[in-house]
């Protein structure tokens, strides 16, 4: 299919951070051909006029949990151990696979609506999230959660199920979806376990998704049990020897940034999921400028309560900002790019993550036609500061326009939003009887 999309201003987030001004794009097969002038017998299928509109690449989502939108403020105002313990481990024990796929169809009408254009899942019966990364158009980094403390405390399958799973998902829906491994974490997977999966890894090639030192208590814990920090000991299970994404990393060592920038591990940052939660803040600077590749997400609604990536990216400037007393902290279009091309190569689509020549045409068009858009004295400040995820009028994933004027073309939002309203109750119905029958 052959698109123009007409008189944009274009974020390129290019290495030269160009902003051009009323340049037509122009998208062949799903990779951008040329900008400005088209190439030589150039005739599109079909012509966005994007006048007042400004293209920025899309988003990637470089962590999250998209069924949790069945979760959405079900664990309201509690601290990290009685979140889990008390509210989401019960919610999850009535999971159903029918769940799964209706919370993961919302959660990528939402995240379709802020800009995203793909995103790197963790969860259960992940086959039903890659029936909606196929059904939307999104690209998908998928691992079924192994917690590797025996088959029946597995959810939905057991290390061999998951590992068919990859096998057969990986590189599916023309290359838009990947499949990783994914074990829960170092403070639930015992070390045997982890040191299984690195070997797994190191044999199939396969990339490692896990989350990790997301507590002072897991640290201190680990430091006393262990000898090691989470990063050292995810690194001497060799976890870290094929393409690996840690999320939170808000408790590091200087050892541990050494070990994530040698090892090019990169850090999902959930900065959303932090304050609700009341986690505690960290430093990004110091894994910037080792060289880490550290990437935004939203987590799971069940923590965050929302999807909305547009909204992430101002809230990690500000929280940097606040945090460090440092006015200067994720300046410039640093963030954008760190919800953009750094998510990308998080979730390996090396080919994302800036508009130039030759890259894969993920493209979000925000409508400029507002009043918190004027003055235009800065236009990376207005689409960090000011923008909305409602100015998002268009996106394009891989060339495909998955949203046009606002309406989402290839998801029935209107279904979904049914579906996954009256399932939700339902579960939580299902899960307060649960929890009556424990304690009666």
């Amino acid at each position: 299919m052959r698109i123009r999309i007409k008189n944009p201003d274009i974020m390129t987030l290019n290495a030269e951070s160009q902003i051009l001004s009323g340049v037509d794009i122009f998208i062949d097969a799903g990779m951008i051909v040329a900008l400005g002038e088209p190439p030589e017998g150039f005739v599109p299928d079909e012509t966005i006029d994007a006048t007042n509109h400004l293209a920025l690449p899309g988003f990637f989502n470089a962590h999250c949990h998209s069924p949790m939108t069945f979760e959405r403020g079900w664990a309201e105002d509690l601290p990290l151990d009685r979140w889990f313990n008390e509210r989401i481990w019960v919610a999850e024990s009535a999971l159903t696979d029918e769940d799964v796929y209706w919370g993961a169809a919302l959660a990528a009408c939402e995240m379709i609506r802020s800009g995203c254009v793909g995103f790197n899942d963790h969860y259960f019966y992940m086959g039903e999230v890659a029936k909606v990364a196929a059904q939307s158009g999104m690209k998908a980094s998928l691992t079924w959660c192994q917690f590797g403390i025996g088959d029946d405390k597995e959810i939905g399958t057991n290390l061999d199920g998951a590992l068919k799973f990859a096998s057969e998902l990986q590189s599916s829906s023309e290359g838009r979806i990947k499949t990783v491994l994914g074990p829960h974490s170092p403070y639930v997977c015992p070390p045997d376990f982890l040191a299984e999966i690195g070997r797994i890894a190191r044999e199939t090639g396969l990339a490692v998704h896990i989350h990790a030192s997301e507590s002072p208590e897991q640290v201190a814990n680990s430091l006393k049990s262990l000898g090691k920090t989470p990063i050292e000991h995810l690194d001497s299970c060799g976890l870290f020897e094929t393409r690996a994404i840690v999320a939170h990393a808000l408790y590091l060592t200087e050892n541990d940034i050494s070990i994530l920038a040698r090892k090019n591990v990169s850090v999902a940052h959930c900065p959303l999921t932090y304050m609700k939660l009341a986690m505690g803040g960290t430093d990004l600077r110091p894994l910037l400028a080792a060289g880490v590749n550290v990437a935004l997400g939203t987590d799971g609604p069940g923590s965050n309560n929302d999807m909305d990536m547009k909204e992430v990216v101002r809230m990690a400037t500000l929280l940097q900002k606040f945090y460090n007393n440092d006015a200067e902290a994720l300046a410039g279009d640093l963030p954008l790019r760190m919800a953009t091309a750094n998510g990308a190569r998080a979730m390996g689509f090396a080919d994302s993550g800036s508009i130039e020549v030759g890259k894969s045409a993920d493209i979000a068009l925000f409508n400029m036609d507002s009043p918190h858009w004027y003055p235009k004295h800065n236009l990376t400040a207005n689409l960090v500061h000011c923008a909305k995820n409602g100015d998002i009028r268009h996106l394009l994933i891989a060339g495909q326009p998955v949203m046009k004027n606002g309406k989402i073309l290839t998801l029935d939002e209107e279904r979904i939003t049914y579906e996954a309203d009256w399932r939700a109750r339902a579960m939580v119905q299902k899960n307060m009887q649960i929890v009556r029958e424990y304690k009666a």
